[in-house]
Protein backbone atom coordinates (compact mmCIF):
# COMPACT_ATOMS: atom_id res chain seq x y z
CA UNK A 1 0.00 0.00 0.00
CA UNK A 2 3.42 2.27 0.72
CA UNK A 3 4.22 2.13 -2.26
CA UNK A 4 1.09 2.39 -4.20
CA UNK A 5 0.43 5.82 -2.54
CA UNK A 6 4.04 7.19 -3.47
CA UNK A 7 3.44 8.42 -6.58
CA UNK A 8 -0.14 10.53 -5.51
CA UNK A 9 2.37 11.60 -2.32
CA UNK A 10 4.76 12.88 -4.77
CA UNK A 11 2.42 14.71 -7.32
CA UNK A 12 1.08 16.57 -4.78
CA UNK A 13 4.08 17.59 -3.16
CA UNK A 14 5.13 18.74 -6.89
CA UNK A 15 1.87 20.12 -6.92
CA UNK A 16 2.20 22.52 -4.12
CA UNK A 17 6.05 23.01 -5.31
CA UNK A 18 4.15 24.30 -8.77
CA UNK A 19 1.92 26.42 -6.49
CA UNK A 20 4.59 27.54 -4.50
CA UNK A 21 6.56 28.79 -7.43
CA UNK A 22 3.59 30.72 -9.26
CA UNK A 23 2.54 32.25 -6.15
CA UNK A 24 6.54 33.59 -5.88
CA UNK A 25 6.81 34.39 -9.36
CA UNK A 26 3.58 36.51 -8.90
CA UNK A 27 4.78 38.26 -6.33
CA UNK A 28 8.56 38.94 -7.57
CA UNK A 29 6.91 40.53 -10.92
CA UNK A 30 5.08 42.92 -9.08
CA UNK A 31 8.15 43.86 -7.05
CA UNK A 32 10.35 44.49 -9.56
CA UNK A 33 8.01 46.38 -11.43
CA UNK A 34 7.71 48.54 -8.54
CA UNK A 35 11.12 49.01 -7.23
CA UNK A 36 13.24 48.40 -10.12
CA UNK A 37 15.97 45.93 -10.52
CA UNK A 38 18.89 47.62 -8.57
CA UNK A 39 15.79 48.33 -5.83
CA UNK A 40 14.76 44.69 -5.77
CA UNK A 41 16.68 42.15 -3.03
CA UNK A 42 15.75 38.47 -1.89
CA UNK A 43 14.73 39.52 1.24
CA UNK A 44 11.95 42.29 0.43
CA UNK A 45 10.52 39.49 -1.82
CA UNK A 46 10.57 36.78 0.91
CA UNK A 47 9.20 40.18 3.11
CA UNK A 48 6.11 40.61 0.37
CA UNK A 49 6.05 36.65 0.36
CA UNK A 50 5.22 36.73 4.41
CA UNK A 51 8.04 34.14 4.14
CA UNK A 52 11.54 33.50 4.80
CA UNK A 53 14.59 34.04 2.74
CA UNK A 54 15.43 30.88 2.70
CA UNK A 55 12.57 29.39 1.27
CA UNK A 56 12.39 32.09 -1.32
CA UNK A 57 16.21 30.76 -2.10
CA UNK A 58 15.77 26.91 -1.59
CA UNK A 59 13.45 27.76 -5.66
CA UNK A 60 15.19 30.59 -7.10
CA UNK A 61 19.37 30.86 -6.18
CA UNK A 62 19.54 34.41 -7.26
CA UNK A 63 18.01 37.17 -7.91
CA UNK A 64 18.86 37.02 -11.16
CA UNK A 65 17.59 33.85 -11.62
CA UNK A 66 14.80 34.88 -10.36
CA UNK A 67 14.16 37.50 -12.56
CA UNK A 68 15.00 35.14 -15.71
CA UNK A 69 12.19 33.17 -14.20
CA UNK A 70 9.92 35.79 -14.25
CA UNK A 71 10.52 36.50 -17.31
CA UNK A 72 10.22 33.33 -19.00
CA UNK A 73 6.63 32.66 -17.06
CA UNK A 74 5.22 35.88 -19.22
CA UNK A 75 7.38 35.04 -22.31
CA UNK A 76 6.26 31.14 -22.16
CA UNK A 77 2.35 32.34 -21.96
CA UNK A 78 2.79 34.67 -24.62
CA UNK A 79 4.56 32.25 -27.33
CA UNK A 80 2.17 29.90 -26.24
CA UNK A 81 -0.57 31.88 -27.90
CA UNK A 82 1.67 33.07 -30.75
CA UNK A 83 1.92 29.40 -31.86
CA UNK A 84 -1.68 28.55 -31.72
CA UNK A 85 -2.07 31.99 -34.57
CA UNK A 86 0.66 31.10 -36.43
CA UNK A 87 -1.18 28.28 -38.71
CA UNK A 88 0.93 27.43 -41.56
CA UNK A 89 -2.48 26.02 -43.49
CA UNK A 90 -4.31 29.14 -43.30
CA UNK A 91 -4.02 32.03 -45.33
CA UNK A 92 -1.00 33.74 -44.91
CA UNK A 93 -2.24 37.44 -44.63
CA UNK A 94 -4.11 36.39 -42.27
CA UNK A 95 -1.92 34.47 -39.96
CA UNK A 96 0.33 37.76 -40.16
CA UNK A 97 -2.18 40.08 -39.33
CA UNK A 98 -3.18 37.86 -36.50
CA UNK A 99 0.12 37.60 -34.92
CA UNK A 100 0.78 41.43 -36.07
CA UNK A 101 -2.19 42.29 -33.77
CA UNK A 102 -0.92 39.98 -31.14
CA UNK A 103 2.25 41.43 -30.75
CA UNK A 104 1.22 44.91 -31.07
CA UNK A 105 -1.26 43.95 -28.25
CA UNK A 106 1.63 42.04 -25.94
CA UNK A 107 4.22 45.13 -26.48
CA UNK A 108 2.34 47.72 -25.48
CA UNK A 109 0.42 46.36 -22.41
CA UNK A 110 1.14 48.65 -19.63
CA UNK A 111 3.10 45.43 -18.16
CA UNK A 112 5.68 45.10 -20.98
CA UNK A 113 6.05 48.46 -20.92
CA UNK A 114 6.40 49.03 -17.91
CA UNK A 115 8.95 45.81 -17.74
CA UNK A 116 10.73 47.38 -21.05
CA UNK A 117 11.68 50.45 -19.43
CA UNK A 118 13.24 48.65 -16.26
CA UNK A 119 14.96 47.46 -18.33
CA UNK A 120 16.37 50.06 -20.70
CA UNK A 121 16.73 52.25 -17.34
CA UNK A 122 18.81 49.86 -15.45
CA UNK A 123 20.28 47.54 -17.98
CA UNK A 124 23.67 49.92 -18.78
CA UNK A 125 24.55 49.06 -15.03
CA UNK A 126 23.05 45.31 -15.31
CA UNK A 127 23.84 43.83 -18.86
CA UNK A 128 23.01 40.75 -17.02
CA UNK A 129 19.61 42.20 -17.11
CA UNK A 130 19.51 43.54 -20.55
CA UNK A 131 21.21 39.36 -21.55
CA UNK A 132 18.17 37.68 -19.94
CA UNK A 133 15.62 40.04 -21.35
CA UNK A 134 16.71 39.89 -24.83
CA UNK A 135 17.19 36.21 -24.78
CA UNK A 136 13.79 35.44 -22.81
CA UNK A 137 11.52 37.35 -24.71
CA UNK A 138 12.69 39.09 -28.29
CA UNK A 139 15.10 36.44 -29.24
CA UNK A 140 12.78 33.69 -28.63
CA UNK A 141 9.43 35.16 -30.25
CA UNK A 142 11.42 36.10 -33.28
CA UNK A 143 12.73 32.36 -33.44
CA UNK A 144 9.45 31.49 -33.32
CA UNK A 145 8.07 34.07 -36.16
CA UNK A 146 11.18 32.83 -38.73
CA UNK A 147 10.38 29.19 -38.39
CA UNK A 148 6.22 30.06 -39.89
CA UNK A 149 8.17 32.32 -42.43
CA UNK A 150 10.70 30.15 -43.06
CA UNK A 151 7.84 27.74 -44.28
CA UNK A 152 6.08 30.40 -46.20
CA UNK A 153 9.04 30.86 -48.14
CA UNK A 154 9.92 27.22 -48.74
CA UNK A 155 5.76 27.43 -50.39
CA UNK A 156 6.98 30.06 -52.60
CA UNK A 157 3.99 32.18 -50.81
CA UNK A 158 7.33 34.58 -49.57
CA UNK A 159 10.39 35.17 -51.51
CA UNK A 160 13.60 33.49 -50.01
CA UNK A 161 15.38 35.29 -47.54
CA UNK A 162 17.13 34.78 -44.03
CA UNK A 163 14.07 33.98 -42.40
CA UNK A 164 14.92 35.59 -38.95
CA UNK A 165 15.99 38.80 -40.73
CA UNK A 166 12.17 38.38 -42.01
CA UNK A 167 10.93 38.08 -38.36
CA UNK A 168 13.05 41.15 -37.53
CA UNK A 169 11.63 43.15 -40.04
CA UNK A 170 8.35 42.19 -39.06
CA UNK A 171 8.30 42.88 -35.53
CA UNK A 172 10.35 46.34 -36.10
CA UNK A 173 7.30 47.19 -38.17
CA UNK A 174 4.81 46.14 -35.28
CA UNK A 175 7.00 48.31 -32.53
CA UNK A 176 7.74 51.27 -34.75
CA UNK A 177 3.96 52.97 -34.14
CA UNK A 178 2.04 52.92 -30.93
CA UNK A 179 5.16 50.88 -28.52
CA UNK A 180 7.80 53.85 -29.21
CA UNK A 181 5.30 56.36 -28.53
CA UNK A 182 4.11 54.80 -25.28
CA UNK A 183 7.83 53.83 -24.38
CA UNK A 184 8.63 57.16 -24.63
CA UNK A 185 5.44 58.67 -22.77
CA UNK A 186 3.74 60.33 -26.29
CA UNK A 187 0.90 58.69 -25.67
CA UNK A 188 -0.49 56.93 -22.19
CA UNK A 189 -2.59 54.17 -23.41
CA UNK A 190 -3.89 52.49 -26.35
CA UNK A 191 -7.20 51.46 -28.30
CA UNK A 192 -8.13 48.19 -29.81
CA UNK A 193 -8.87 49.89 -33.31
CA UNK A 194 -5.36 51.39 -33.02
CA UNK A 195 -3.36 48.43 -32.53
CA UNK A 196 -5.37 46.63 -35.49
CA UNK A 197 -3.77 49.60 -37.68
CA UNK A 198 -0.41 49.30 -36.77
CA UNK A 199 -0.67 45.99 -37.58
CA UNK A 200 -2.22 46.23 -40.68
CA UNK A 201 0.01 48.47 -41.53
CA UNK A 202 3.53 46.33 -40.78
CA UNK A 203 1.81 43.17 -42.70
CA UNK A 204 1.27 45.49 -45.75
CA UNK A 205 4.77 46.69 -45.99
CA UNK A 206 6.35 43.36 -44.65
CA UNK A 207 4.13 41.89 -47.78
CA UNK A 208 5.59 44.32 -50.32
CA UNK A 209 9.12 43.73 -49.19
CA UNK A 210 8.82 39.82 -49.07
CA UNK A 211 6.75 39.12 -51.68
CA UNK A 212 7.43 36.51 -54.42
CA UNK A 213 9.46 37.54 -57.96
CA UNK A 214 6.75 37.78 -60.68
CA UNK A 215 6.61 34.57 -62.39
CA UNK A 216 8.17 32.84 -59.42
CA UNK A 217 6.21 29.38 -58.73
CA UNK A 218 3.62 29.07 -55.74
Amino acid sequence: MTVLNEPSSCSRREARKRDRQEMILEVAQRYFLDHGYAGTTMSGIAAALGGSKGTLWSHFPSKDALFAAVLDRVARAYRARLSQILDPDAGLEEVLLGACISLVGKVTSPEAIALQRLVISEGGRFPELSRIFFELAPRNTRALLAEFLEGAMRRGALRAADPLEAARALTALCMAGLHHQLLMGQISHVEPENIERDAAFAVDLFLRGYAPAPGSSM
